[in-house]
């Protein structure tokens, strides 16, 4: 582990007063020119997985461990977005969660984006907030896609010099 993270430190620029990177720097290095802008919709995981807020939360926890996911956006009977509702979520909830509902466990608290936000900014907001899921959604809220961190990792990898 560590000599990825010195490798990782290697290759960007330094800030001149710590001795780790910034965020603009880490970021520049990825970027490439600015005419090459990548977007939420151009990195999203397309139709996610997702729960409706009335279903059990066994099955959610069922889903997310099958799938081998961490979280899952929670949706109305439309696909609108409610919440995200995460392993985390339902570990901390005890081991009897027979009775509770996506709905009582969820995390209401949504950061989301849009299909032509500035992949960057997304990144930015999942640094700034820990949230390792953003949501893409429409002008009418329904769920179209997520941005994971995995997402955001593989972009970087693939455009580092």
């Amino acid at each position: 582990m560590h000599i990825v993270r010195r490798h990782l430190y290697n290759e960007w620029a330094y800030n001149k007063y710590s001795a780790a990177p910034t965020w603009s720097t880490m970021w520049g290095g990825i970027r490439g020119n600015d005419t090459d802008m990548i977007k939420a919709g151009d990195i999203m995981v397309k139709n996610p997985y997702s729960i409706e807020a009335g279903r059990k939360v066994a099955l959610a926890r069922l889903t997310m461990l099958r799938h081998n996911i961490g979280g899952m956006p929670v949706v109305d009977e439309t696909g609108v977005i409610l919440g995200i509702i995460t392993l985390r979520d339902t570990d901390l909830a005890g081991a009897d969660t027979s009775n509770l509902k996506v709905e009582d466990l969820m995390s209401r608290d949504l950061v989301t984006a849009a299909v032509d936000t500035d992949a960057r900014e997304v990144a930015r907001s999942m640094v700034e907030t820990g949230y390792q899921r953003i949501p893409v959604v429409d002008a009418d809220n329904r769920l179209i896609g997520l941005v994971t961190q995995t997402s955001i990792v593989k972009v970087a990898s693939e455009r580092l010099p």
